[in-house]
C-alpha cells in the first residue's frame, strides 16, 4: 500500500521499517505504537532522503529525548569544529541534532550532517533564508522562504523549526501587552521584523498549505515555533507566550489534516511554579502533540551554569508530560559552546530527561538505577563505572584519590557503611 508520511502509513495501517524500529528501542507493542502516531501524539521525524537514518520516537510513552544545537555563524564559521561536534553528540548519546547555521556555506555543512548522522536532523529555515540569498531581511519573498524550506526537505532534514505561530494578530497582542525581554526567539524576532517592515501577513502562516505540502512530499516533521516563548522569568505565561499556543494548536490541526507530523516548541525561561501547568495548557490546547522545550531555565541569574537551572527546568517540565529536552550548555547567553561546554550540557540534559522518565513510568527507566544500586551494595566498581551517565567521568575521580582499602573510597574508607554492612550481614 502506497502512503506518504509516517503518519499517513500508521492512519493506513501499514507498519513501517521505522515504526519497527522505534517499538523494538522503546519496549512497545507495535500496534501501540501505530496508535499513536496516527493519533499525532508520537512523531517519528524520518525523512526519505535521509538514508543514514536510525529513527527514533518522540511523544506519549516513549523515552524523553534529548536535543543538541550547533551550526556555523559569522563569528564562528568553522565547519570541520562544528562536524566534530556532531560526531560528538552521537557518541553522547544525543537523540536528534538540531543544525542552526545562519552563515557561510551552510548548505555543504547542512549536508554533510545528513550524510553521517544517524540521528533525525532538524534546521531552522529562516536563519538559513537571510544568509543563502545575500539580500536585507524585507527584500525576501514569501516564496524565497518557501524555497528555502523545499531546499532543507531535499537535503534529507528530518524536522523543521517553522514560527508560523506569529501571525499579525499575535503581532498586535505582543504590542499591546509589553515585555521585559521582548522576542528572544531568533526565527520571531526575524519573522516579526519582516512582518513590520513589509505591512505583511507571516508568509509561513499565509501559506501554511504550501508549506505542508512540501513537507508531506518528503515527510519532514513540522516543529511548531515558540517566536514568543519568554525569554525572562517576569515574561513566562503572558499574553503573547498564550495567544501563539492557541495558535499552534490551530495549526496542529491543520498539518494533520495533511498526514504532516507535528511537535510543538514550549519555553523557555519559567519559575518553577509555572512549568507544571504550562505542559498540561499547551498538551490541552494542542491536542496531546508531542511537546519540546528549551530548557525551561528556573531562574535568569545563572550564567555559566545555565545547563544546571535548564536540567532543573527540563527534569520537572518533562515529568510533567513534555517529550523533548533542547539542551543548554554552560555558554548559554554568553558565546558558542566548546566540545566540553557541549558535553556538560548533554549529560545535564539526559539526567534531566532519565529523572523524568522515571517519575513518568517509562517501560524500563528504573531498571538502570536499581542495576546501579546493587552494583554499588556489591562495591562493583568496574560495573558501576559501566553503568555510569558519565564513565570517564567517574573512573577520573576514583583514580585521582585512592583509598586505602580498595572496597571503600576515600570519603569514608573503613568507615564505609556499605563496606561494614556487607561484612556484618555475611557473618
Amino acid at each position: 500500500m502506497n502512503f506518504t508520511t509516517q503518519m499517513d502509513a500508521a492512519r493506513k495501517g501499514v507498519i513501517t521499517r521505522e515504526l519497527e524500529t522505534v517499538a523494538r528501542k522503546e519496549n512497545m507493542d507495535v500496534a501501540a505504537l501505530q496508535q499513536l502516531v496516527a493519533e499525532g501524539k508520537v512523531v517519528i521525524p524520518a525523512n526519505k532522503n535521509h538514508v543514514s537514518l536510525e529513527p527514533c520516537g518522540i511523544g506519549r510513552g516513549l523515552r524523553t529525548k534529548i536535543n543538541v544545537n550547533l551550526g556555523v555563524s559569522q563569528d564562528c564559521c568553522n565547519v570541520e569544529s562544528e562536524m566534530a561536534k556532531a560526531r560528538y553528540a552521537v557518541e553522547l548519546q544525543a537523540d536528534a541534532i538540531m543544525d542552526l547555521s545562519c552563515y557561510g556555506k551552510t548548505a555543504e555543512f547542512r549536508r554533510r550532517l545528513v550524510e553521517i548522522s544517524p540521528v533525525p536532523i532538524g534546521t531552522v529555515p529562516v536563519y538559513d533564508a537571510v544568509g543563502y540569498y545575500d539580500k536585507e531581511l524585507e527584500e525576501i519573498t514569501a516564496q524565497e522562504f518557501l524555497d528555502v524550506v523545499e531546499t532543507h526537505a531535499r537535503d534529507g532534514v528530518d524536522f523543521m523549526t517553522i514560527h508560523a505561530g506569529i501571525n499579525r494578530e499575535t503581532a498586535v497582542t505582543f504590542k499591546k501587552n509589553p515585555r521585559l525581554t521582548n522576542i528572544v526567539s531568533r526565527g520571531g524576532s526575524l519573522l516579526y521584523t519582516w512582518m513590520e517592515l513589509n505591512d505583511r501577513e507571516n508568509p509561513f502562516y499565509e501559506y501554511y498549505d504550501d508549506l505542508l505540502e512540501i513537507c508531506r512530499r518528503y515527510d519532514v516533521t513540522v516543529s511548531l515555533g515558540d517566536a514568543c516563548r519568554p525569554g525572562s522569568l517576569k515574561d513566562a505565561t503572558d499574553a503573547s507566550q498564550v495567544h501563539e499556543l492557541i495558535i499552534l494548536g490551530e495549526l496542529t490541526r491543520r498539518a494533520w489534516e495533511r498526514d504532516v507530523q507535528v511537535m510543538i516548541e514550549g519555553p523557555g525561561h519559567m519559575p518553577l511554579n509555572e512549568i507544571t501547568a504550562n505542559m498540561v495548557m499547551e498538551k490541552k490546547l494542542c491536542h496531546g502533540a508531542p511537546f519540546y522545550v528549551l530548557g525551561p531555565l528556573v531562574t535568569d541569574v545563572a550564567p555559566g551554569y545555565d545547563h544546571i537551572t535548564s536540567a532543573i527546568g527540563g527534569a520537572v517540565a518533562a515529568a510533567a508530560g513534555a517529550d523533548f529536552l533542547c539542551y543548554v550548555t554552560p555558554a548559554e547567553h554568553l558565546r558558542l559552546p566548546t566540545l566540553e561546554d557541549m558535553k556538560e550540557g548533554i549529560i545535564a540534559s539526559r539526567i534531566a530527561a532519565h529523572a523524568a522518565d522515571i517519575a513518568k513510568g517509562v517501560t524500563g527507566a528504573r531498571q538502570w538505577d536499581d542495576d546501579m544500586s546493587e552494583a554499588r551494595r556489591n562495591l562493583d566498581w568496574p560495573e558501576m563505572f559501566r553503568l555510569a551517565v558519565d564513565p570517564d567521568k567517574a573512573k577520573r575521580y576514583r583514580a585521582e584519590s585512592q583509598p586505602e582499602h580498595e572496597d571503600s573510597c576515600t570519603m569514608c574508607g573503613k568507615m564505609c557503611a556499605v563496606r561494614n554492612m556487607n561484612r556484618v550481614l555475611r557473618g
